[in-house]
């Protein structure tokens, strides 16, 4: 074994994932707190405009979710080919990409946000609060997106504890801002925004610090370099493969929903009480497949077959032991997790008849999961694009064929055969990826 993949070991595994996972843990407190704060006013409009207006603006941000990925595998591999002038030009262009997004988003708001509207409608006191809300916040759009590009950088050089350090910040920020604001001075859901909206700017200020070493010398500004059309182009093309990729992943679920919701209001609330279970599935192994894009990433780069090779399988090992403590957490637990979700006894019984499939999803998950993060970090974006497209044909099929017998059941059926298919899918492309190494 070479001395690179040698050097692949557990604990450096762990040092990349773990700090993720923490991360991704925290998230879910900053919503609480949001809601929590506006709560304290009284009324239900506002814990509603909030709650709308963040889903409306994650949404359009998640759309911009390639830069992260694209930036992380692309520059995972320029480091690990020990091209310093290239890892920074990358930097670069992901901050040019990301404020260029941002500001369109600013620009188009008025358009963006009718349309949210359309497909998610409220009472008229509602959508004003919320407008007002996202008003505020979309004028730190172009902070939120180049972070994504920051995010996939780090992640690419293994530095996953600048990312805690980045989140815990943002989050400490935006907590406090939101006591202050709204509790204090009384500010409402101006004030909720208000503290976003800082706390976005700040990380990103935190995030440029944590990058400055790119920023010392000449290469950030070799315009040559960072313009430099054959990479542009490249980096157009896994980022277009990619954002194709996720808008199918996406309708995948969204199109779930929609499905649910025909067999009547009570299973469609146990249906997305149950999609929070693979959300923490999810969470938890992200911090693994980061650790697959930047190993596996580097590895390429290095043109080293073997560390490659033992990048995803030490990965897509700790994946695994991971999601099957979550199966079994879920097979112990999953009646008090949904308990505590809602106090409805008849969506309690409900989604604890198809509790089931979320004690198989993770580990019947885990490879669609892991390949995900080995193909980002290889930016093999073109086979991603390609096997979700397939997977999606094969969930269309299985949601035609198994929902009018099976009804909700094999509407889950259906969504569990989808993660079968993206791993089946990558698996069979897998040994290409690796060829790619030499």
């Amino acid at each position: 074994m070479s001395d690179a993949a040698g050097s692949l070991t557990h604990s450096r595994v762990l040092k990349i994932a773990l700090p993720i996972v923490i991360s991704n843990a925290t998230v879910p407190i900053l919503g609480a707190v949001d809601t929590g704060v506006v709560g304290q006013l009284g009324q239900a409009a506002p814990i509603g405009a909030v709650g709308i207006g963040a889903i409306i603006l994650t949404g359009i941000y998640w759309m911009f979710g390639f830069l992260r990925m694209g930036t992380s595998g692309m520059a995972a591999q320029a480091h690990g080919a020990g091209n310093r002038a290239e890892v920074v030009a990358l930097l670069v262009r992901a901050l040019i990409i990301g404020f260029g997004l941002g500001l369109c988003m600013i620009a188009l708001q008025v358009p963006l946000f009718w349309a949210a509207f359309q497909v998610s409608p409220a009472s008229a006191e509602v959508e004003g609060m919320a407008l007002d809300y996202m008003q505020i916040r979309v004028w730190s759009a172009p902070a939120t997106v180049a972070l994504y590009g920051i995010s996939g950088w780090l992640i690419a050089q293994g530095r996953t504890r600048a990312i805690l350090a980045l989140q815990l910040w943002m989050n400490g920020v935006n907590i406090g801002l939101d006591l202050w604001f709204v509790l204090g001075l009384d500010w409402g859901v101006e004030g909720v925004a208000i503290a976003t909206f800082i706390a976005e700017w700040s990380g990103l200020a935190l995030g440029l610090w944590l990058c400055r070493a790119a920023f010392v010398g000449r290469m950030w500004y070799d315009w040559a370099v960072v313009f430099d059309r054959a990479r542009l182009k490249a980096m157009a093309l896994v980022n277009g493969d990619i954002m194709l990729r996720s808008l199918m992943l996406q309708a995948i679920f969204i199109s779930f929903l929609f499905y649910g919701a025909r067999f009547g209001d009570v299973t469609l609330a146990a249906n997305q009480i149950l999609l929070q279970f693979l959300e923490i599935t999810a969470y938890a192994l992200d911090g693994f497949a980061a650790a697959a894009e930047a190993l596996v990433g580097q590895a390429l780069g290095a043109r080293n077959r073997l560390a490659l090779r033992r990048a995803s399988l030490l990965t897509s090992g700790w994946g695994l032991i991971w999601v099957l403590c979550l199966s079994v957490v879920f097979w112990l637990f999953g009646r008090v997790i949904i308990d505590v979700m809602t106090t409805s006894q008849e969506v309690r019984a409900e989604a604890r008849i198809y509790l089931v499939y979320m004690i198989l999803a993770p580990t019947i998950g885990i490879a669609s999961w892991m390949l995900d993060g080995i193909f980002i970090g290889a930016t093999r974006s073109k086979d991603m694009r390609n096997m979700m497209a397939l997977s999606f044909a094969i969930y269309a099929v299985a949601i035609a064929v198994l929902m009018p017998v099976y009804g909700n059941h094999g509407l889950w059926i259906a969504l569990l055969i989808s993660f079968v298919a993206r791993g089946v899918t990558l698996g069979v492309r897998y040994p290409a990826l690796e060829a790619q190494a030499g």
